[in-house]
């Protein structure tokens, strides 16, 4: 029988010994977005091309929520 495994064991950032040692630096929340800058890139599209129409990934339950609650979390924070 396959074991479970449990995922409130995993690590998480409180408990890496840097980021105890810098609170400062890593902080709980973002505060936003950075400031605009000035692109240093473009790409270049094909006239008449389509995106390629592709499934998307197929995820557990468990994923699929814990992938709408961050997507929810950012879109409320209007990073995307």
């Amino acid at each position: 029988m396959k074991e479970v495994e449990d995922k409130s064991k995993k690590k998480r950032l409180e408990d890496v010994p840097i980021v105890l040692n810098f609170p400062e630096v890593f902080l709980e929340e973002l505060p936003g977005l950075p400031s605009t800058r000035p692109v240093e890139f473009q790409i270049d599209l094909v006239h008449g091309a389509a995106p390629v129409a592709q499934a998307p990934y197929r995820l557990a339950p468990s994923e699929m929520k814990e992938l709408a609650e961050q997507l929810k979390e950012l879109s409320d924070k209007g990073f995307i």
